[in-house]
């Protein structure tokens, strides 16, 4: 089939979009640069260089982008692995037409890139770029399941040539990505924290950066940084999707000028990220933070109901604890998006440009959210509004900064104050490290937590290129490895007063529908379903136990009642009414005596628990005391339901007289 990046092809509209919303257009790609100097003659066939998958819309789509010498028709040709034979693509491969432009003069050549879409989930996928008779080699990359648990990795400023030595800088890169993918070869994304190279347009330092073929295999969804945004190189090496290239997401504003720039958004199983231009914080162009704070919020607005986990990435750290902690452009960062984030239900923010790691205590509205949160705290429960800031350390070892000391400016806002529970730290840092050594940070997505780890991908050893010239190094290879953890976190959504209910429902053999929920930090599990009948699923669970403490002396009657929301995963949903309950009393006191079974709507055509229904009462005289109830569930649907990560929420009332 043919597919063009100018329109999007048949049948990819997101599973979770909304009802009658309009699907973005999907057109992008990450390129790469080989430094051609001319095109070559029509008679000679086009050399193909700096091939990049890149991240797609969606799970369902990558992109790829190349450099090309020729000004030719090119695409990409895609086939499930298990169809080639003998090196050869068969006949009927997926084909992806590809667009593109002429590179700046010092790049040379031209640019290509293509959109591949409509992919299955876990399949193994073979491509090349080009045309019939002039392909590029052939690499390959995986999907896997598109709903459910994944893994991502992020990195912080690679900056190649930043140590003077391009090949050293390289070699670092290579290595961190080799350690990080030999670690964690499912991992599905490779997120960037900005600055690829050192020099915008440079090409030598572009094809280092790009060298490693696990950027082949992996999608890259690139970040601008400040050694990227002086000129075009970027945009001719990276296509994002949903992008927003008008001038108030360029730093001069100017989206033809000279420079690069633009905001960006992509879905990926139930995360929404968004990726912002850090450079352009300069209101004078009608740009700045205010502008990137209206894209973040009509993207959340628009988008944000079409996953679980929100997550923001850019490159100038407004948390960071090395050189630029109290830059003033951070400073301003620093007051103008907190707030906004914290009331957008922001989960965590990924930074880079100051060449150390930190990980923030949660920050909601601008202050550390709770006074009392511990330096290093393994578990984090952010209630609503706290946000977890992390900066990422150098990657490639190409450059580091060192921690530097807090002062007397405040423990809030723009403030660079001490940590009051750790002086030596600022106020905003739960971690801070510098080591020099490299590391990237591991995000792992699971149903009811985001576990956040800043792994050490070297030691003080070579590839190192910093330390190798002369800079000082922290490091015991023997106590602190690669793949050893410089820091770990667990963080906790907030699920207010209820009991959150999670469902999965998973690809299954036919004849059996699955049923997992995970059981974790307060979440129901209802077990396997079983098909009934030929007709309908079953499971069953039970809730977590309500306790009752009743030490009045009037002996008044009490009631404790519960109602269930529609299970729901984006535009997917059942009706809460399919769940029904017996109530149990689990330990006696209090009077209490349990209500009423409730049948799931399924038997009867009934509202089963979408209504409020009694879980147990105690009547006027009860004694006094303590009682614990529960209820077992029993939820029943029809083979209908679609796979999906359904959530439903148990909102509990008690009354008394």
């Amino acid at each position: 089939m043919t597919s063009s990046n100018s329109a999007q092809a048949p049948g990819l509209v997101r599973r979770r979009v909304a009802a009658g919303a309009t699907a973005a257009l999907l057109g992008l790609a990450v390129a790469v640069g080989s430094g051609l100097a001319s095109p070559a003659s029509a008679d000679e066939p086009a050399t193909l260089t700096g091939i990049i998958l890149g991240v797609g819309a969606n799970e369902s789509q990558r992109t790829v982008t190349w450099y090309s010498s020729a000004d030719t028709a090119q695409k990409v040709q895609l086939v499930p692995t298990t169809q080639i034979v003998n090196g050869e693509f068969p006949a009927d491969a997926a084909t992806f037409d590809a667009t593109g432009a002429a590179n700046i003069a010092t790049s040379g050549g031209f640019n290509r890139h293509a959109t591949i879409s409509s992919l299955k989930e876990d399949t193994a996928y073979s491509y090349r770029v080009g045309s019939e008779g002039n392909w590029s080699p052939t690499y390959s990359f995986k999907t896997q399941d598109f709903e459910g648990d994944y893994d991502f990795l992020f990195f912080g400023d690679p900056q190649i040539g930043s140590s003077g030595d391009v090949a050293k800088d390289g070699a670092g890169w290579v290595d961190t990505l080799n350690v990080a993918t030999a670690a964690n070869p499912n991992a599905e994304l490779l997120v960037s924290g900005g600055d690829q190279v050192e020099t915008a347009n440079t090409e030598t330092q572009w094809n280092a950066f790009l060298a490693s073929d696990k950027l082949r295999q992996y999608p890259w969804a690139a970040t601008i940084g400040n050694h990227d945004v002086g000129g075009k190189a970027y945009e001719q090496h990276f296509t994002t999707p949903n992008t927003d290239r008008t001038a108030p997401y360029y730093d001069n504003g100017n989206p033809a000028g000279t420079k690069s720039g633009g905001d960006y958004w992509y879905i990926y199983k139930d995360v929404l990220f968004i990726d912002l231009n850090s450079n352009s914080y300069n209101s004078a162009n009608g740009g700045g933070d205010a502008a990137h704070i209206g894209f973040v919020t009509d993207v959340i607005n628009k988008h944000g109901n079409e996953a679980k986990w929100k997550v923001l990435t850019y490159h100038h750290a407004i948390y960071s604890p090395a050189d630029h902690a109290k830059d003033s452009d951070n400073k301003v960062r620093r007051v103008d998006f907190p707030t906004v984030f914290s009331k957008l239900g922001v989960d965590l923010v990924l930074q880079g440009h100051d060449h150390s790691y930190s990980r923030s205590y949660l920050i909601k509205n601008g202050e550390k959210q709770n006074p009392e949160e511990q330096p290093g705290a393994a578990d984090v429960y952010p209630g609503p509004g706290g946000v977890l800031y992390v900066t990422g350390n150098s990657a490639s070892g190409s450059k580091y900064y060192d921690i530097t000391a807090p002062d007397n400016s405040g423990t809030s806002g723009a403030g660079n104050g001490a940590d009051p529970l750790n002086p030596n730290s600022y106020w905003y840092n739960s971690v801070q490290n510098q080591e020099h050594v490299r590391t990237y940070v591991k995000v792992q997505v699971r149903d009811d937590k985001l576990v956040v780890e800043n792994v050490r991908s070297g030691t003080c050893a070579a590839p190192n290129a910093s330390v190798e010239k002369g800079n000082w190094c922290n490091n015991t290879p023997e106590n602190q490895p690669v793949g050893s953890l410089v820091d770990k976190v667990t963080v906790h959504p907030y699920h207010g007063d209820g009991q959150a209910l999670q469902v999965n429902v998973p690809n299954v053999a036919p004849g059996e529908f699955g049923w997992t929920i995970d059981g974790y930090n307060g979440l129901v599990d209802l077990g396997t379903a079983k098909e009934t009948n030929g007709d309908h699923f079953e499971a069953a669970g039970f809730i977590n136990p309500i306790t009752v403490s009743d030490s009045r002396r009037s002996l008044s009657p009490w009631s404790v009642s519960a109602s269930v929301s529609d299970f729901q995963d984006a535009d997917k949903k059942f009706s809460g009414s399919l769940l029904g309950w017996t109530p149990k009393v689990l330990d006696s006191g209090a009077g209490a005596k349990a209500s009423d079974s409730v049948a799931s709507g399924y038997d009867d055509q009934g509202q089963g628990l979408s209504v409020s229904r009694g879980l147990g009462y105690g009547e006027q005289g009860h004694p006094r005391g303590d009682a614990k109830l529960g209820a077992d569930l029993h939820l029943k649907m029809p083979d209908t339901v679609q796979k999906g990560g359904y959530r439903a929420t148990l909102t509990i009332t008690a009354l008394s007289s």
